[in-house]
């Protein structure tokens, strides 16, 4: 089970990378602030923008995506 999960995030993450390049968006980096927040940089088509996420808030969205994900592998 955990095969198939990591085989099916894997695919979406290629599928959302080809979706952002198609339209010139790439993410340059991943760094960490501190133990409460990172900051992401992405490239846009002539504009590079840093956005900072809380570490909090980022683990929760894999979780639920996750749980999703493994809820819909178990149906």
């Amino acid at each position: 089970m955990m095969d198939s999960l990591l085989k099916d995030l894997r695919q979406e993450y290629f599928n959302l990378k080809r979706e952002l390049a198609q339209k010139r968006i790439r993410v340059v980096g991943w760094q960490p602030v501190d133990e409460y927040f990172s900051d992401v940089q992405v490239a846009t088509a002539g504009n590079d923008v840093v956005l900072r996420y809380a570490n909090q808030a980022l683990k929760s969205q894999v979780e639920k995506l996750l749980a999703n994900h493994i809820r819909v592998a178990l149906e």
